[in-house]
Formats: structure tokens, C-alpha cells, sequence
């Protein structure tokens, strides 16, 4: 048996990190290293909680994907800058550098797509994934992969880990347990830039999911003019939004295919280039949350 898997949203807990820890945890040059202390400590404590037999830092190789911009153009386009990328911090990038290379150095994997987000990575690897997988994130849209069989649960970071599963989506919100990504394109959600269908809120979001299951099951009803299972006034809000309902899944929707190579991710037990932890331990002053990481591994290898 290949063992637990646990899959880590890397830039949802980056920016956690960069922004719950102070910048004026420098490193010995001077320079900021919050988001890389903070980081070390959140996996720590995920492995330390979950104790899993693999992990996998999943990234962004694209935050704004061509092909859900093309679908939905305000996608994420309040977080652009003048020149287009992505607007951050001055200090987060360089970070964000050494960061990958410690978790290079200590031997945890790391997965990425061109042209795709790290939700895409970690709807491709909890799809094909038979055993049991924990996601790490602070994105309610990765709610959409839980399921019972596996099990895949979100260990959502914003409720301090709080476990969800099918049953907690569906107590939660109200909708079949598995069916967030749909109601996320009815109610829409300003921190992606994306719409929503106007009029509608939570409620006639979450009554429109439960009686025709999906996005697509509200097109066909109006397609064939049905009339009943609308909540009163739904039905024409929905018909004026026809054209962004056709293309709102586009965007909520993890892709689950991704041609993601197979993974050395097994839960290091010592660190696979020792001498370059050492190495960048001493140059940004990493000491106390590597020995803490470092502690985390023995941990979940105990048992």
C-alpha cells in the first residue's frame, strides 16, 4: 500500500504565511524570510497532525490561466498590475525562491503545470488517487474534491485545519457534498473576479444545486422549459445569464487530467542533500523551523 497522502495548495499557504508572520523576521543579511519560516512551521504542523506517508507542495505555474481568462476575463484581473503580472509584495518572489529550494533540499516533491494552477495539480493528484488524501488549502473552491471513497478530505487552513468532508459541504452550504465548483458559478465570489449570476445569492444558489445537481443540469431544464424545482424569480435571472453560465464552470472547475509525472513523494525521512540544508539554514538563519520540520518527519515516521 503506497500510504496516506497528504497535498499541499503551496501558494495559499505561502501567502498565509507571509502575511500571519511579521516582516521583521530577517535573516542574517538583513533581508525578510517570514514567508519562508512561516511556511517550514505550517508544513511541520500538517505533517506533524496528519502524518502522512507521501506529500507533494503543489504550485501555480500560472496563476491566471489563458483558457479561464478566455472564458471569464475579470478572472483574478483585480490582483494585476500595470504591467500585467501579478501584483505582490516586493519582498514575497525572492522568498518564494528560497522557499523551493529548501523544500528541494529537504526532499519533499513538488508539482507543477504550465499554463495551469496549483488547484489543477491537486485535482489531478486527488483523482487519481485511490487511497485516503488530505488537501491542504485556504481555497473553499477545493471543497469540489471531497468524496467518501478514498476518503479525500480539505484540511481548510482559514478554520485552523478544520477537516471537511461530502458531509460538512453539504451541512455546511446545503448542496450535495461534491458539488461546491457549481455552486461557486451560481453565487459567484469577488475574490476570483468571478461574477455570479446576478440576483442570486446563497440560498437560491445552494436550492438551484440540490434539485438539478449541476450547472449544466440548470441549462437543460431551461432548454427544455421546465418550470417547476425554480425558486420564484430564479428562472429569468438565470435565463439572462445564459451566456456566463456557459463558461462559469470553465473557471471553478479543477481540472483533473493534467499530464502531472509520477512522483518520488514519499515523507523524507532525513533530508535528501543534507549538506545544502545546512547551507541554507545558515544563510537565512532557518535553524529553529527546519529542526522543527526535521522533528515533524521522525514524528509521522513513528507511527
Amino acid at each position: 500500500m503506497p500510504g496516506q497522502l497528504t497535498l499541499l495548495d503551496a501558494p495559499s499557504l505561502w501567502y498565509r504565511a507571509f502575511h500571519g508572520v511579521p516582516e521583521s523576521i530577517t535573516a542574517p543579511d538583513g533581508s525578510p524570510v517570514n514567508l519562508v519560516r512561516g511556511t517550514i512551521d505550517l508544513i511541520a504542523r500538517i505533517v506533524r497532525d496528519t502524518r502522512p506517508a507521501r506529500l507533494v507542495a503543489c504550485l501555480d505555474h500560472d496563476w491566471r490561466p489563458a483558457f479561464r481568462v478566455a472564458a471569464i476575463p475579470s478572472y483574478k484581473a483585480h490582483r494585476l498590475a500595470e504591467n500585467g503580472a501579478e501584483a505582490e509584495p516586493a519582498t514575497l518572489p525572492h522568498q518564494v525562491g528560497v522557499l523551493l529550494d529548501v523544500l528541494d533540499a529537504v526532499g519533499i516533491a513538488t508539482a507543477g503545470v504550465d499554463g495551469y494552477e496549483a488547484d489543477d495539480v491537486l485535482g489531478t493528484l486527488s483523482a487519481r488517487e485511490t487511497g485516503a488524501v488530505d488537501v491542504v488549502t485556504g481555497d473553499r473552491d477545493m471543497f469540489q474534491l471531497v468524496r467518501d471513497e478514498g476518503p479525500v478530505r480539505v484540511l481548510y487552513t482559514v478554520e485552523k485545519m478544520a477537516p471537511y468532508t461530502p458531509g460538512t459541504v453539504a451541512a455546511k452550504y446545503g448542496i450535495p457534498g461534491t458539488a461546491y465548483a457549481e455552486y461557486a458559478v451560481l453565487r459567484g465570489d469577488p475574490s476570483d473576479g468571478l461574477p455570479g449570476v446576478k440576483g442570486v445569492g446563497d440560498k437560491t444558489a445552494a436550492a438551484l444545486v440540490s434539485r438539478f445537481g449541476s450547472v449544466a443540469g440548470i441549462l437543460a431544464a431551461l432548454d427544455a422549459g421546465e418550470q417547476d424545482g425554480f425558486p420564484a424569480g430564479a428562472r429569468a435571472k438565470l435565463e439572462a445569464a445564459r451566456d456566463y453560465l456557459a463558461v462559469g464552470p470553465l473557471v471553478t472547475h479543477a481540472v483533473r487530467d493534467l499530464p502531472v509525472p509520477e512522483l518520488d513523494d514519499a515523507l523524507p525521512r532525513v533530508p535528501r542533500d543534507p549538506a545544502r540544508v545546512v547551507e541554507l539554514s545558515d544563510r537565512w538563519g532557518l535553524d529553529s523551523p527546519l529542526d522543527r520540520l526535521l522533528k515533524a518527519f521522525e514524528i509521522a515516521h513513528s507511527g
